[in-house]
Parts: structure tokens; sequence; C-alpha cells
């Protein structure tokens, strides 16, 4: 909603004060859908040639994200921290043997399937299962050092995969001031096929050619550049529940105390998605 908000900020203070100070729109008008079509299309097919298909697609999902914002709020946080520290409950309690079903099939899972949220995000739930998994391969006897230095990894990877396509449309928005360079000496060249006209005409084909220069520049710091740095936000944001699954599984592994288990999940979880203490710790004793 805020990003709708700021574009129509951003429209309203370069139209708005333009047109408040006699500009007139009438040529921005004519010459923008040709030049956007042209600074646009080549801006995509950039795009297109410089990344994979998986990262195209991921750039079009980013949008949604953009409008939509984070995917997981207080409630999700709360429900992995149950999610987790129940599974580390059953280790301790039962022995790896019973998490066997649980990780191998979470979606058949009595313990995963309590969070429906939770189980719709695919790399979330691998994270979770594939480092039990090596607690049951294991038979329980694992390095919590060694553990952490494997979940930093996946999350590390996870999260450079979730920013390509933040980075596509960074250079997406790098490339536009220029290919409304190129728009604009087409818009010249164009003109001077014209020389011979009255200036009135030529004065127009010339504004025309310039307007391909003010779109490229606007479409990148107006637009595409804002766009793709509220994506990485929203990503950067979503990317703490990874870090909460991490925190718990360590602490837990080296014996920690719950209560400092607790504080470990809650530390890498922004302030207005943190869960306070109490509700954490009421929210187990309930489990």
């Amino acid at each position: 909603m805020f990003s709708v908000i700021g574009l129509a900020i951003v429209m309203g203070a370069v139209f708005g004060v333009f047109v408040a100070h006699g500009g007139n729109l009438e040529p921005i008008i004519h010459a923008a859908p040709a030049e956007l079509a042209s600074i646009g299309g080549a801006a995509i097919g950039a795009m297109v040639c410089g990344n994979s298909l998986g990262t195209i697609k991921a750039v079009g999902a980013g949008f949604g994200k953009v409008f939509k914002g984070p995917v997981y709020h207080k409630q999700e946080y709360l429900d992995v921290i149950f999610l987790v520290s129940k599974l580390m409950k059953v280790l301790r309690s039962d022995g790896p043997v019973a998490l066997e079903s649980h990780v191998e099939s979470p979606e058949s899972s009595a313990i995963f399937g309590e969070y429906p949220k939770l189980l719709k995000d695919d790399d979330l739930i691998h994270l979770i299962a594939d480092t039990i998994r090596l607690m049951v391969v294991a038979s329980g006897n694992l390095n919590p050092y060694a553990v952490d230095d494997v979940m930093d990894n996946a999350l590390k990877k996870h999260h450079h995969e979730a920013l390509a396509p933040v980075e596509a449309l960074e250079k997406m928005a790098g490339a536009c001031p220029a290919l409304g360079i190129v728009a604009c000496v087409l818009g010249v060249v164009k003109t001077m096929g014209s020389i011979n006209e009255p200036p009135a005409v030529l004065g127009a084909l010339i504004g025309s050619a310039l307007v391909g220069t003010f779109m490229g520049v606007l479409l990148a710091y107006g637009v595409i550049e804002p766009l793709a740095n509220r994506m990485k936000q929203v990503i950067d944001e979503d990317s703490e529940i990874y870090q909460v699954v991490r925190q718990i599984i360590v602490a837990s592994l080296h014996g920690h105390p719950q209560p400092l288990v607790i504080e470990a999940a809650r530390s890498g979880i922004g302030h207005h998605n943190k869960p306070s203490f109490g509700e954490v710790f009421d929210g187990l004793r309930g489990k």
C-alpha cells in the first residue's frame, strides 16, 4: 500500500509541479507511449538476456511482495518457535528415531500439520526437516558448532538466491537512463530528417526526443529502483524466520535452558514482529 502511495507522490511531485509552473503536458503525453515502449521494451529485453528464467519469474513474483508486504508476522514467528521447540522436545524425550517419520514426510506429520501456513513454505520446512534428519541419522550425536555451520551456509545460499530478482531490477534501473539517451538520440535523428520544417514543428520533434531522456531517468530513480529497494526490505524481513529456526536448534543442541533458547529465538526478530518473552514462554508451557 505504501509503495502505491509513494509512486503517486513521485508522479504528483514531478508532473504536478511542472504543470503548476506553467508546463504543458501535451507534448509529454503525445511522446510518452512511444518512448516508454522503446525504453521499457529494451530494458525488459536486456533483463531477459542477462538472467535465467527462474530469476525472471522471481521478479514477477517479487512485485507481489512489494505491494503485499512481508508474509510473516508475529503469529508466524510464534508458530515457528512452537513447531521447532516441539520437535526438539520429542528429540530429547523419545530420541531421534521418533522424529524420523516427521522429517521424512512433513506434510503427513501431526506436528507440522498444526501449522498449515508454515507448511506452505517449502524452503522453511526443508531447512527444519533436513537439519533434524541429520540428528536422526547421527542418533543425536552432533557437534552444535558443525550444525550451526551447515545451517549458516544453507541460509546464506537461500538468501543469495532470494535476492536475485532484486539484483536484476537494480541493474534494470541502472540501464534505464542510458536507454533513455538511446531513445533521445533516435528522436534527434528523426528531427534532423525534418530539418526543413518550420520552428514550431522542429520544437515539437526536439521536445519529443527529450522526453526519452526524461522517461529513462524517471523510470530508473522514481519507479524501478524504489521498487527494488522495497522488495529487498521484504525479502530481508521474511528471512528472519529462518534465523529463528537456526537459533532454536543450535541453542537446544548446546543444552541451554529454555529461557535462553527463547531469547536466542527472539534475538533475530524485528521489534514489530517480536513476541514477548511471556507470550513465548506461556505458549510453550501449553504445548
